[in-house]
């Protein structure tokens, strides 16, 4: 099975995006070659942008309190593992902790660095990190893999806060998800909402199946297309029955 995830508000979009840009940036820091260590610059540097957003930070801990909150109340529940429950009630406690301890605006300090704003001017040009546009660049790539990976490390370091939080919340996320199968007639699926909308939907299709699913939801109606995994073609409807797996992703508001 192919899973596709899709969040249905800005809030978990951006989560999302943030979630994969930095397992992106650690996958490439534990490299060895420069090249990796480059995408890994140039993956901090999206992170930066994604961040820029002056009440990510505020989101994240209303959204732990919120939580926290409500997974309290569940104590003394008979049909809640306790142990369980006081595990992930450590872990909101731990990650809020962190993410108090933020000062600032949120990565200031890679806007401070001049040597580093001068790589992201140059990287969204293309080709505009080569050795003769910066060649001090040049000369950090040139550097032991493991000097580089110390710096990558130090200045991804004061962010990592946000990640832990938002791995908690996306974690609830996903296990508070109701999972149901469904055909797609000829490709298409529509069911009507009567005004419930979740905060993420996760479709499954079988590989066997040459498709993609395109989804469109609000608080009326989901509507979900399959398209036939057609690289060159302009897109076009999978004509056939798609069967696949719906799960409504949704926590406590």
């Amino acid at each position: 099975m192919i899973s596709y995830e899709y969040p249905l508000n800005e809030k978990i979009r951006t989560l999302l995006r943030l979630e994969d840009l930095f397992a992106r940036a650690m996958h490439f820091i534990e490299r060895d070659r420069s090249m990796d260590h480059h995408a890994a610059m140039i993956t901090l540097f999206e992170i930066l942008e994604v961040t820029s957003r002056a009440d990510l930070k505020s989101d994240l801990l209303q959204e732990l309190e919120r939580q926290k909150r409500m997974l309290a109340s569940l104590h003394n529940n008979p049909a809640i593992s306790q142990q369980a429950l006081d595990e992930i009630l450590n872990e909101i406690e731990q990650a809020s902790g962190l993410l108090h301890t933020m000062s600032g605006k949120i990565g200031q300090h890679l806007r401070e660095n001049e040597w580093l704003m001068g790589i992201k001017q140059r990287s969204v040009m293309p080709g505009g990190t080569c050795e003769f546009d910066l060649p001090s660049y040049h000369y950090w790539q040139e550097q032991d893999a493991n000097a580089r990976r110390e710096s990558l490390r130090a200045w991804l370091a004061p962010l990592l806060s946000l990640r832990t939080g938002l791995k908690i919340i996306l974690k609830l996320l996903r296990e508070n998800g109701k999972v149901f199968n469904f055909t797609a007639h000829q490709g298409t699926f529509q069911q009507m909402q009567g005004g419930r909308v979740a905060q993420m939907l996760r479709v499954r299709v079988s590989r066997d199946l040459a498709c993609i699913p395109e989804v469109g939801a609000n608080k009326y109606a989901i509507n979900i297309r399959f398209i036939a995994a057609n690289y060159a073609a302009k897109t076009t409807l999978f004509e056939q029955d798609v069967p696949f797996e719906l799960t409504f992703c949704s926590i406590s508001t």
